[in-house]
């Protein structure tokens, strides 16, 4: 048996919050979690718009259901299977948005931010290093890092970028780990420039806490 592979073309799903304006100068790109859906993931985010401000939510391009009913349905950036050609997929796929979106835009400096929410944590970092987009924030949280961020993104990807990592001190995902102040100092040490934020609560974007995270 041998394995092939074949490269066709698919439809992807996104959600824009706001319109780009000749006064837009924010963009957001924000990336869900697993199993999520980008139209229920986008409503973290209302409180970000005004009249500079976009936001956009790409949705991942494989969707499963979540219960044995078949009701539930999320969608995901990739598993461990075929995992090169999935990351190969999404990558792709974003720059692509990246560039349609931002093509033709005023000349005015736009300020990017990315933010990766869980497994979308590590599908920014991935989507960062692969070099296409330039980005000034990246905000990363509850993304869960076993070997490190350097494992998914080259650190002098982020010298020049405003590089946050948050997470719920009641999150399950960081209770699990033996020692979660070892796994914040090997982020540090990764990325010297990280600022981390804790917050009282769980796995879980809380708008209240992006909002002071922001100014």
């Amino acid at each position: 048996m041998t394995e092939h592979h074949l490269t066709v073309a698919r439809t992807a799903r996104y959600y824009t919050l706001g319109t780009f304006t000749d006064q837009t100068r924010h963009v957001w790109f924000c990336l869900h979690g697993f199993g999520q859906l980008a139209a229920y993931f986008s409503r973290k985010f209302t409180g970000l718009l005004d009249e500079q401000t976009v936001v956009v939510v790409p949705e991942g391009l494989s969707r499963l259901y979540l219960d044995n009913t078949y009701t539930r349905i999320g969608a995901s950036w990739l598993t461990r299977e075929d995992r090169d050609a999935e990351i190969g997929d999404f990558v792709a796929y974003l720059n692509t948005l990246y560039d349609q979106l931002l093509a033709g835009q005023p000349s005015v400096p736009l300020h990017i931010t990315v933010f990766g929410f869980s497994q979308g944590a590590a599908t920014a970092c991935r989507w960062i290093d692969n070099g296409h987009i330039r980005v000034d924030r990246l905000i990363l949280w509850a993304g869960y890092f076993p070997n490190g961020l350097a494992d998914l993104i080259a650190p002098t990807r982020l010298t020049a970028v405003e590089t946050h990592y948050v997470y719920g001190l009641q999150d399950e995902l960081i209770q699990r780990l033996p020692d979660a102040d070892t796994y914040i100092d090997r982020l540090n040490a990764d990325v010297p420039n990280l600022l981390v934020t804790t917050y009282e609560g769980g796995h879980r974007v809380e708008p209240a806490v992006l909002q002071t995270i922001i100014g």
